[in-house]
């Protein structure tokens, strides 16, 4: 854990102002956190000396200005014998350190008992590594802060639990080829991300499919799809090139992105071709 000269965290940790739910959900934990000190009758210098950590961390901790790690959670919880009450609000604070957009989007994979997917510009982002998934919020333009960057790829990273889920989802993706071959975040990154596929792909419930660039008919050259379906027969979905860009779910307009994503596939190469064809790509790297 780096922790700075003032005594607080590494990038990450912060509290989205614009959040204002997980805003909320910082701030009563703080206060918690508060109540536990004073009843123990500690002084916030002598409960940072104690936990180990800078006294304005925990003052702003407790101000709801800064998210609590979940180390700094269990180490409360064991320094003010709270015997779990303290680390269990873990649970409650981790997704406020990540966007709400991601996590709404999170909770809806976290539902889905079937995913479809076309990108045309770099691959999928349950299927990224930390080293892509970084190289892609560092090249943002107006650049992010450290802060923002650390906050997207931890949110990106947790949404990849999705694979552990039993029963597991069906995931379906289909990866514009260009996509593979361009060297983002240099070639030793490119070359873990394809290795990361592989691996990935060896899943029965996932099937990944290559878009090549020589194919001479393609209906996704209106850009991204996505489809989610749920367990209760309703779905969601969104597409660049159709309903303004804006997520659906009437059963109308979900059948034109099916139909859409099931050309698609369609005409992409066959799972067993779209392996062998990024086997081919590490060969060459």
């Amino acid at each position: 854990m780096s922790v700075d000269g003032d005594g607080t965290e590494e990038p990450g940790w912060e509290v989205d102002p614009e959040d204002q739910q997980g805003a909320a959900v910082v701030a009563a934990v703080g206060r918690q956190l508060k109540v536990w000190r004073e009843t123990a009758g500690l002084r916030a210098s002598d409960f940072a000396a104690r936990l180990g950590y800078g006294e304005d961390l925990v003052r702003k901790v407790e101000a709801g200005r800064r998210i609590p790690r979940p180390e700094y959670l269990d180490r409360a919880d064991e320094v003010l014998g709270a015997e779990g009450r303290i680390a269990a609000m873990k649970k409650d604070v981790e997704p406020a350190r990540y966007p709400k957009r991601i996590r709404d989007l999170a909770m809806l994979e976290s539902r889905a008992v079937e995913l479809l997917s076309y990108g045309n510009h770099n691959i999928h982002g349950l299927l990224q590594t930390e080293e892509y998934a970084r190289a892609l919020f560092e090249m943002a333009h107006p650049a992010e802060s450290e802060a923002q960057i650390e906050r997207g790829v931890a949110a990106r990273m947790a949404r990849r639990s999705i694979f552990n889920r039993d029963p597991a989802p069906a995931l379906s993706f289909v990866v514009e080829e260009v996509a593979l071959m361009r060297p983002l975040g240099g070639p030793t990154v490119r070359r873990r991300q394809l290795e990361h596929l592989l691996e990935v792909l060896q899943l029965r419930n996932v099937t990944f499919q290559v878009m090549p660039t020589s194919c001479e008919e393609h209906a996704g050259m209106a850009g991204l799809i996505q489809v989610l379906k749920f367990g209760d027969g309703t779905a969601v979905g969104r597409a660049e090139g159709s309903f303004h860009g804006r997520p659906v779910a009437d059963p109308k307009q979900l059948r034109i992105l099916e139909s859409r994503y099931g050309m698609i596939r369609a005409q992409a190469l066959t799972p067993r071709e779209s392996r062998s064809f990024i086997e081919q790509l590490l060969g060459a790297t």
